[in-house]
């Protein structure tokens, strides 16, 4: 007699978009090294990361009825705020495992409510200030597409 084994466990979708996504930043961060495009990539990666948050952000937001207040800031997402307005219905685990940094190693500025939507989420580019253009230009949630 053959038995047939089967192995039940398997990937969730979740884990596939998690792994997904780091080998697109992965490919998005190494290939052009190779090719020369740096700066093209790292306004990439910065977009996939910033696309990452705004999804946590909403799911945050899902669960609880609210964003996190500016103070409360990103970190919201990896532990529960002990202050301000304090969530009921938090996720266990949290929403993200780390909240990453821009490619340049700039943390990513974020305010709540935004003067753009719901929340603002920015980075600030090459030069790490306010502003600027080409590869020191600021890259912004509502303004993803330019």
């Amino acid at each position: 007699m053959m038995k047939s084994v089967r192995n039940k466990d398997g990937f969730t979708l979740i884990e596939l978009m998690v792994v997904i996504t780091i080998l697109g930043i992965l490919a998005v961060l190494i290939l052009p090294r190779i090719t020369g495009q740096t700066d093209v990539a790292r306004e990439t990666a910065a977009k996939v990361q910033m696309k990452n948050i705004e999804q946590a952000l909403h799911q945050y937001e899902m669960d609880n009825g609210f964003y996190p207040a500016t103070e409360q800031g990103l970190d919201s997402l990896v532990k529960k705020p002990a202050s301000g307005r304090i969530p009921n219905r938090y996720r266990d685990g949290g929403y993200m495992t780390k909240i990453p940094k821009d490619p340049w190693g700039t943390p990513y500025a974020y305010i709540a409510p935004g003067a753009h939507g719901d929340f603002d989420l920015v980075s600030y580019g090459a030069d790490r200030e306010k502003g600027g253009e080409g590869k020191n230009a600021d890259i912004e949630n509502w303004n993803l597409d330019r």
